[in-house]
């Protein structure tokens, strides 16, 4: 599978996240200390709708995005939701890049530097499902939507009143390629420049032009949270990899620092990219 495709299954037996969201759900409802809920009343206070709270309950399709924090606000159960959902979310995806994925949503700065594609945190639907159809060919439509849901839930990182402070360098041949068609691309890149717009992020292109610099080899993405030092996430096509090594670490952020440097200006990168979907 696509390196963020979905993980196979465990053993029977094993721990569910996704298991256990339904079985804390039905729980909390029906032990509401008021008294207990049925579905339509959880619906009413969890502002959604009785038949998700239905597929909810059964491990039916997935958990809406914006549900999780509504039921820990509703049962105050203090994050046990939200938490459960990144779980959820973290093993939609595999092994090797579960890690990433789990420290993203507790990350306070992202700085991340893709050569090849957009970077999966500003990806639209379309772009990712035209990646993820050309990486496996033999998926199912079901299957496919299934891996685009699971990139779209990851992008609930940037959103919200306090996402992290986020920095990224697109290479400008990834903007040049197309992917799906052109009415994908000229969403793609307005979307890019709707992500550039933002207060928390830097959004650089760096040009074709320019010189040769450590980071030719790979994607690479630097994760720093609240409550330890900074990891760096490497990624080759089916493999993944994570680095805490301090002089490492030290030695690639350095190195994404020089690359910054030698990108286009925020405003010069935004201009390169509405004159590409202008003329697209």
């Amino acid at each position: 599978m696509n390196s963020n495709g979905e993980a196979t299954g465990g053993a029977e037996g094993a721990y569910d996240p996704r298991r256990q969201f339904a079985e804390e759900c039905r729980s909390h409802r029906e032990l509401y200390p008021p008294g207990p809920l049925n579905q339509t009343q959880l619906a009413k206070l969890a502002s959604t709708s009785k038949s998700a709270i239905s597929r909810v309950e059964t491990c039916m399709g997935p958990i809406p995005s914006g549900l999780p924090a509504r039921l820990d606000q509703v049962f105050s159960t203090d994050g046990l939701f939200k938490r459960l959902y990144e779980e959820i979310t973290a093993q939609s995806f595999p092994v090797h890049s579960r890690r990433r994925i789990e420290l993203e949503p507790k990350a306070v700065s992202i700085s991340a530097w893709s050569p090849t594609v957009v970077p999966g945190l500003l990806q639209t639907a379309p772009y990712a499902r035209a990646l993820l159809r050309e990486g496996d060919p033999r998926a199912s439509d079901d299957e496919v939507a299934t891996l685009v849901r699971a990139r779209m839930a990851r992008q609930e990182v940037l959103k919200g009143n306090s996402p992290p402070d986020f920095s990224v360098v697109i290479c400008e041949s990834v903007l040049l390629r197309n992917v799906g068609s052109p009415d994908v691309m000229r969403e793609q890149l307005s979307a890019l420049l709707a992500h550039g717009s933002r207060r928390t992020t830097v959004l650089q292109v760096m040009p074709l032009c320019a010189e040769t610099h450590g980071l030719m080899d790979g994607s690479m993405s630097i994760l720093t949270t609240a409550d330890g030092p900074p990891v760096i996430y490497t990624e080759g096509i089916r493999s993944g990899t994570i680095i805490e090594d301090p002089s490492t670490v030290r030695h690639l952020s350095r190195s994404y620092d020089v690359l910054t440097a030698s990108a286009l200006s925020r405003d010069a990168s935004a201009h390169m990219i509405r004159k590409l979907m202008e003329a697209s």
